[in-house]
């Protein structure tokens, strides 16, 4: 049996694969991949909806999987029907006006599973959801991983780190993400660029620090002057990390973990600098290149581990260093819903471990007098505050200085922006 590729019963099978390869522990952006390579003549409009499916899926998880639990007794074997299922009870909560066709099309998708056994159960369990909603979402609120959508360690840290808003963290990390653009200042002022998206019909406004928030997120290939180089996509909470390095023309500056290389290029819009971009895996350095030849904007891009100072540091110290360390992404988990249930609590320890040894080894490279960010896009105090408090006990000549008055910024995510973390040291003379 073969399902027709403009059919929803076809993209619910794919967002079904997808989400049955992160349960078993791939990344979710890897799994899409897959998922276009084996399709190559996919059209555009069903490559998204697989997306949008597989997304929608993992931001619901929690809730759904816990409706799983109480409309079977045991789980389907076959982890691509439970899947199917999720991606089902995904769609019948923001769709449910459309139920008989998302039932009869999944049902549509079970044919092509495990030879068909399944077409049965999916129906069963689906049609039995419509009948049980009302119940099933009112036992689900008295369920802390089913109401908040998150794992139960993950809710218990952001209410013991942010006591007076972890719920609107946890209601953020399950909706969609904003979608802001960076106007590239070198070519166009943001002013002149929301004129552009007016004469498109796009709807936009500028939020703080010059940021641009579209009204509704649009292919990039829809923005004017995107592909000439006139802006980027960047979340307004990284754009914040240019300005708050305070780079001027001349200086010599490294941004240690840069893929893609969003920041990288806003230093270069920002001031005319002799900048080194390293990453450890390659294939984000390429990225890097990629996306600095589209902007018309120049720096030395080199893949390379940056504790391994040896082997990339040619012994010129560096006036301003970002060190937008790898984190848990708490604080960008809607835009990566597969990382809340990929990631384990002992997780943090590591990723805190790596931070520690990146400051360590970029402080050696860092002129006295000069400036080091610490950047995260995480909420847990282990990989911000506590991580930089640790760091500056140890090193005699750190001094921190202020962000808007406080020893570091933490940005909780908002329809505007997402949850990052910013700390300024100074290496004293």
């Amino acid at each position: 049996m073969l399902l027709a590729e403009t059919s929803l019963a076809y993209a619910l099978h794919g967002a079904a694969t997808a989400v049955a390869e992160v349960i078993a522990g791939r990344n979710l952006n890897e799994a899409l991949a897959g998922l276009r390579r084996d399709r190559p003549g996919l059209p555009p409009g069903q490559r998204g909806a697989m997306q949008d499916l597989a997304y929608g899926a993992l931001r619901r998880f929690g809730r759904d999987d816990f409706h799983l639990s109480r409309l079977m007794d045991t789980p389907p074997r076959d982890g691509q029907v439970r899947a199917l299922l999720l991606v089902a009870l995904s769609r019948l909560a923001v769709r449910p006006e459309e139920a008989h066709t998302i039932v009869d099309q999944a049902v549509e998708a079970a044919g092509v599973v495990a030879r068909g056994r399944y077409k049965a159960l999916v129906n069963g369990v689906l049609r039995n959801f419509q009948r049980r909603r009302a119940e099933l979402e009112t036992a689900a609120l008295q369920d802390e991983v089913a109401r908040w959508q998150h794992p139960r360690w993950w809710i218990a840290r952001l209410r013991r780190a942010h006591p007076d808003d972890w719920q609107a963290i946890l209601a953020a990390g399950n909706g969609r993400p904003p979608m802001t653009l960076r106007a590239n200042r070198r070519r166009i002022a943001e002013t002149d660029f929301l004129a552009r998206l007016a004469q498109a019909d796009i709807g936009a406004r500028l939020v703080e620090g010059g940021a641009i928030l579209l009204e509704r997120p649009l292919p990039v290939e829809r923005l004017p002057g995107f592909a000439e180089g006139l802006v980027s996509v960047q979340d307004a909470g990284a754009q914040r990390a240019a300005p708050l390095l305070e780079v001027h023309d001349g200086m010599r500056v490294l941004d240690a973990c840069a893929a893609p290389g969003g920041k990288t290029a806003h230093i270069l819009e920002t001031a005319a600098v002799d900048l080194l971009a390293l990453d450890a895996d390659a294939g984000r350095a390429l990225r890097i290149s990629e996306n600095l030849f589209r902007l018309g904007l120049q720096a030395r891009v080199q893949p390379a581990d940056c504790r391994e100072v040896d082997a990339w540091w040619d012994g010129r110290e560096f006036d301003r260093i970002l060190a937008d360390v790898p984190c848990m992404a708490s604080g960008v988990v809607r835009r990566h819903p597969d990382a809340k249930w990929l990631r384990r609590e002992k997780d943090i320890a590591q990723f805190a471990r790596t931070q520690g040894e990146i400051l360590d080894a970029l402080w050696r490279v860092l002129a006295p007098g000069g400036k080091l960010l610490y950047s995260t896009c995480s909420l847990f105090p282990e990989e911000n505050s506590r991580q930089v408090a640790a760091f500056a006990a140890r090193q005699e000549d750190c001094m921190r200085l202020p962000i808007a008055g406080a020893p570091g910024l933490q940005l909780l995510p908002t329809e505007e922006h997402d949850g990052f973390y910013y700390a300024l040291l100074e290496k004293q003379a």
